[in-house]
């Protein structure tokens, strides 16, 4: 199963955006060349496979991780441990 994690466009180089994923110091690269809309820096993606398929609003991208984070520290409270990227 494939979870898309909300990344935010910190550099552009080439049509390959590096994007911070959630809110921690990991990134991930991701290929432009398929959205089907102009990407800048501080924009929020849905990527998969290296691609980005999906711009997100950044009101979406934020309640996204919220809620992801909620899992995550439900998770935690019922005893089951997580690797923690958001």
């Amino acid at each position: 199963m494939c979870l898309a994690v909300p990344a935010e466009i910190i550099e552009i180089s080439d049509g390959v955006a590096t994007c911070r994923v959630g809110e921690g110091e990991t990134t991930v690269n991701a290929s432009l060349m398929i959205l089907d809309e102009e990407a800048a820096l501080g924009d929020f993606l849905i990527i998969h496979a290296g691609f980005a398929i999906r711009k997100l609003h950044p009101e979406e991208a934020r309640e996204t991780l919220k809620v992801l984070r909620d899992v995550i520290a439900a998770a935690e409270e019922a005893g089951i441990v997580q690797d923690r990227v958001v």
